[in-house]
């Protein structure tokens, strides 16, 4: 399981029937995102399949559905500083957490005032409920990355598989944190070995959390 304050995404691994296939299931909400790294037999290349999407409200459909969710509420998602979000405070549409927009009783003190709504609703804005996906392991499949946006803010999906492919995997989740990072640091124009040294606090400021895990097929039962 992959767990931020907000946002989460779980995957269990089970049997499907008699033949001995795995089946993948991927529960997320919030904007976690699973994907799987797939050999080419032909190429030898691993390419990427995504096999979760994001609740983001940068998302268009992710935006109909809140429109659609709260028709008299026209400022649902709103632009603001040229990135969408839910009220003008959030960018995820689904979480675990944020029960201040979930529940009118929570919006209040001791809540800072800047993520209070002014006005009060009647049914919760955000939703709880994660979205699940499931995929029927194949012989190709080599491996699967479980990561928060913030590993994905630096890397795609395919730079992350080749990475994992391409290296020992011993550590290979604290790898690509740390190629997240230096990533995070150029963007900055600063060194990697500047921005480790920042706070955690303050580091907020130039990348955001970064939580990892991966799975291989070689773990498989």
């Amino acid at each position: 399981m992959v767990f931020e304050a907000s946002d989460c995404i779980s995957r269990l691994l089970l049997p499907s029937g008699s033949n001995l296939f795995w089946t993948l299931f991927v529960a997320n909400l919030g904007d976690s995102r699973a994907v799987l790294g797939r050999l080419v037999k032909a190429t030898g290349e691993v390419v990427a399949m995504q096999l979760s999407s994001e609740h983001n409200a940068c998302n268009e459909e992710v935006r109909q559905e809140l429109r659609l969710a709260h028709p008299d509420d026209p400022q649902i998602v709103v632009l603001k500083h040229n990135v969408w979000r839910v009220k003008g405070l959030i960018q995820i549409s689904r979480s675990i957490g944020d029960v201040y927009l979930k529940r009118p009783e929570y919006n209040r003190e001791p809540l800072h005032s800047k993520f209070r709504l002014r006005e009060t609703f009647q049914r919760p804005i955000l939703r709880s409920d994660p979205q699940i996906t499931e995929h029927r392991i194949q012989p190709s499949d080599q491996f699967a990355i479980f990561a928060s946006d913030g590993l994905w803010e630096h890397l795609s999906n395919q730079e992350a598989v080749e990475l994992v492919q391409n290296s020992p995997r011993n550590g290979i989740a604290r790898r690509l944190v740390k190629v997240a990072m230096q990533e995070a640091a150029k963007k900055r124009e600063m060194r990697y070995s500047d921005l480790k040294k920042i706070d955690r606090g303050v580091r907020r400021h130039f990348h955001d959390d970064i939580t990892v895990m991966w799975y291989s097929s070689t773990q498989m039962p």
